[in-house]
């Protein structure tokens, strides 16, 4: 398996623990990525949590945790990581918004300080490394090729571009586009790739209504996709509201679109390219 995709938490803004979104699931963001030998994590959402339920089992003892920005609902699982907990464990977390705001390990730490969670930071027996960076920056990791761009968001958000093997996906939340004018940065992270995990927060009907809240919606991704010649569109970051009734009857919209697209569910496996 040369690259594969394994979703988590496909939520945005909340989690939702309900009987109306069981079939899309219900966890903040969260995506585990396969990339030869190595496991990345992109964001730390609610579904964070199963996913190191699963490290533990599987004696996965090292990775990498790239955070798109650190909204609550992208970092509120990081003190449920329980590998974190684990002494000769090893994890790396980057972070390309915050070089100028103290850094993600003082954002993190801060989440789990009293009065708001009563175990520390302090406490994680792991070797974490905090590397902060300046979204657009690239580098290499192994074998795996890691390229970064600013996204329009408030406070800040960075959109990942992993490329392993001659296959590569991209992850782009939290991001708001501007009508009738795309992204340039955002076409350039995506151009050419095998699969890319968009914004989708919205429908265009509703975008008018959200202007300034900082997400997207499946048709403004569907027209990057086609633009940047990308293979597959999967819509991510689902609104609280949409339930499954509401999923089930965007996501035949959206394959009547454009034949590449399809809309994340936790627990779906993709593997870029095939």
């Amino acid at each position: 398996m040369t690259l594969a995709v394994k979703f988590w938490g496909v939520r945005g803004s909340i989690a939702c623990p309900s009987p109306e979104h069981v079939v899309y699931g219900g966890n903040t963001s969260c995506i585990e990525v396969f990339a030869g030998d190595q496991r990345i994590i992109l964001d730390a959402g609610t579904g964070i949590r199963g996913l190191g339920q699963e490290f533990v089992r599987d004696k996965i003892k090292r990775s990498t945790l790239l955070l798109t920005h650190s909204h609550w609902d992208h970092i509120n699982g990081f003190p449920f990581f329980a590998p974190a907990f684990m002494p000769n464990n090893d994890f790396g977390v980057y972070a390309g918004h915050l070089s100028a705001q103290g850094g993600i390990e003082n954002v993190l730490a801060s989440q789990m300080s009293n009065p708001l969670f009563p175990v520390p930071l302090e406490a994680l027996q792991a070797n974490l490394r905090f590397l902060d960076f300046i979204a657009g920056e690239s580098w290499n990791q192994g074998d795996v090729k890691i390229i970064t761009a600013p996204l329009n968001h408030p406070n800040g958000a960075t959109g990942y571009r992993i490329e392993h093997g001659g296959r590569s996906m991209v992850y782009v939340t939290d991001t708001e586009h501007v009508v009738g004018k795309p992204d340039a940065r955002v076409l350039g992270l995506i151009e050419g790739a095998d699969l890319v995990i968009y914004d989708c927060t919205y429908t265009d009907a509703e975008f008018p209504a959200k202007i300034g809240w900082g997400h997207s919606t499946w048709q403004e991704g569907v027209r990057l996709c086609k633009a940047a010649r990308v293979r597959q569109l999967a819509i991510f970051h689902h609104d609280p509201d949409h339930d499954d009734d509401f999923m089930n009857k965007l996501e035949a919209e959206a394959r009547k679109e454009w034949k590449g697209a399809l809309v994340s569910r936790e627990q779906m496996i993709l593997t870029p390219g095939l």
